[in-house]
């Protein structure tokens, strides 16, 4: 709306003194034509703003002018959930929301706290997808995030790993984990947990429902995350890694590698040292293992180092084939 947009306008005069309009027209997400507009708007309405021309110019609020509407809506006042992660904001529908939502904190901040935070923003950033990855497609999200806001039923066309299904749910709450949205229902007399990009169809229905009595997000999603990891660790491979690999192994391996390294015997004379760490099925150890290339050989158990050995065998002689034209 064009009054959230002139207040929004307003409150980056107030907060970071003079802009351009290129500069502002970027902030607002609007075209610089517009600014002009809204400008003029402004001033119609009794804000003292001035134009300074130059090279050093653009506009900026009278001295000692400062204005009091900073009171914040009830949807700022949720969107501030998210600062420090606008991306995750922007994809749930709250990324305008949030911005107007921090202008009003800062306006509303002594001019020295107001500083700080603003030091913050240019300082720290968090960018939650992990790397060499791009984010899930989920174009249902902002529609599933209002659901949950509102307790409302969902039906839905799920895809997973045996088929796709139609499913009844009730969405408790959402996740971002490692740049990845999970939607957490109630569904089947079960709290269960749905990857958002897998949703093929979904459609919010009027029926309201309410919410399990004491259900603790945070604290299902802790304890759902040690039982996905106890159930993936099938076993521990005893393994002997090279100075480079006791570098690549957290980067590889997430926790379960700087745990291992945690608990690494004294190296040897090539520097090679021995650890633990708990794997999955044999086939996917096999090909996690090797990602390692020569920086690491396997010890055990046996039949995972027999599997390692095989499979190098496979590529050798592969490789040892000239390919075919």
């Amino acid at each position: 709306m064009r009054a959230d947009r002139l207040l929004c306008l307003l409150l980056l005069l107030q907060n970071r003194g003079r802009m351009t309009a290129p500069a502002l027209a970027a902030e607002l997400e609007v075209s610089v034509r517009t600014v002009y507009r809204d400008i003029e708007a402004l001033s119609a309405s009794g804000v003292p703003v001035r134009a300074d021309r130059g090279p050093a110019g653009g506009y900026r609020l009278m001295d000692g002018y400062r204005t009091r509407l900073t009171g914040l809506t009830d949807a700022e006042a949720d969107a501030l959930f998210f600062t420090g992660a606008p991306g995750p904001a922007r994809q749930l529908g709250l990324g305008a929301v949030l911005a107007t939502a921090q202008l009003k904190l800062q306006a509303a901040l002594p001019a020295e706290l107001a500083e700080r935070t603003r030091r913050v923003q240019e300082r720290f950033h968090l960018d939650a997808p992990a790397w060499f990855r791009d984010t899930d497609p989920v174009p249902c999200l902002a529609q599933v995030a209002q659901a949950v806001w509102e307790q409302r039923v969902l039906r839905t066309h799920y895809r997973r790993w045996g088929g796709e299904v139609h499913r009844e749910l009730r969405p408790l709450g959402i996740v971002l984990k490692g740049g990845i949205w999970y939607l957490v229902a109630f569904a089947d007399e079960a709290v269960r947990t749905y990857r958002m990009s897998r949703f093929l169809a979904v459609h919010t229905t009027e029926e309201v429902f309410d919410r399990p009595a004491g259900f603790d997000l945070a604290a299902f999603w802790e304890e759902s995350s040690r039982r996905l990891e106890a159930a993936l660790h099938q076993g521990t491979a005893r393994l002997r890694i090279s100075p480079r690999a006791r570098k690549l192994l957290p980067m590889q391996f997430g926790t379960a590698g700087t745990r291992a390294l945690e608990s690494a015997g004294p190296p040897d004379h090539d520097g090679w040292v021995q650890v633990e760490m708990p794997v999955e099925s044999q086939s996917v150890a096999v090909s996690d293992l090797l990602r390692l290339g020569t920086e690491a050989e396997v010890l055990g158990p046996p039949e995972l180092r027999q599997a390692i050995a095989e499979a190098v065998t496979v590529l050798a002689n592969r490789y040892a084939v000239a390919p075919s034209a």
